[in-house]
């Protein structure tokens, strides 16, 4: 089975202090769902486009468990602490089997 990937681009993050809250109940959130946080913020060499962004890339054991976990209620109180006018580029991906 293939497993699922959450990929999640920010494209400014002026005040990470403003994400406190969020990224607390989102690791919760993540770790009840079974998901591991691989990469959160590491250094980034961009290609192509450019763009040098915070990355953050989180592994669970299936796609579905994946899709799951964004749909929790657990994740859905993480998502409402993200600040107004917040934006990121979220995605849910299938990995390779």
């Amino acid at each position: 089975m293939a497993k699922g990937y959450w990929v999640s681009a920010y494209p400014a993050v002026s005040d990470p202090g403003e994400l406190a809250a969020y990224n607390e109940l989102a690791r919760a959130a993540v770790r009840a769902a079974g998901g591991r946080t691989l990469s959160r913020g590491g250094r980034v060499v961009a290609h192509e486009s450019g763009s040098v962004q915070r990355v953050v890339l989180v592994e669970f054991d299936s796609f579905e468990r994946a899709v799951a976990a964004y749909g929790s209620a657990a994740y859905r109180k993480a998502l409402a602490a993200l600040p107004d006018g917040f934006a990121r580029d979220f995605r849910i991906v299938e990995g390779v089997d």
